[in-house]
């Protein structure tokens, strides 16, 4: 079973009904049927919180976890070796931290990073990079 790390770009765009929703929306069912693994950093998980609290409330965001936790997601904690990979990207990489802990995590489980974000070209040659369109 392969595994995808989900960015908080991906699911921002489930809840939003961007364009992009629909993709978001196969992927989350391929996971409930186990065609694959779904993960997200928590960092990531948290980028999703503060992004709704900060655009809608507390409340919305809360729902929005919830909604989360329903979904077919592991969320991984941040570890030592998971930091240090981050802070290597931010080092050297034009992506903010939160972004760079995504990378991290895909890369340490050698999974496929499901973005749309552009900030994720830096480390295209690093990860495998799942684009959303």
């Amino acid at each position: 079973m392969a595994t995808k790390v989900m960015d908080s770009w991906a699911l921002m765009a489930l809840f939003n009904d961007e364009p992009e929703a629909d993709a978001v929306e196969r992927i989350l069912e391929q996971a409930r049927v186990e065609k694959h693994k779904l993960l997200m950093s928590v960092v990531n998980w948290g980028e999703v919180y503060y992004s709704v609290m900060r655009g809608a409330s507390a409340e919305k965001a809360e729902q929005k976890l919830a909604e989360i936790a329903a979904i077919p997601i592991e969320i991984v904690d941040a570890d030592l070796h998971l930091t240090k990979q981050a802070a290597i990207y931010k080092a050297t990489c034009k992506m903010s931290y939160a972004d760079c802990y995504g990378a991290a995590l895909a890369k340490a489980r050698n999974a496929e990073f499901v973005t749309g974000d552009p900030e994720f070209h830096e480390v295209e040659k690093e990860i495998k990079i799942g684009w959303l369109k």
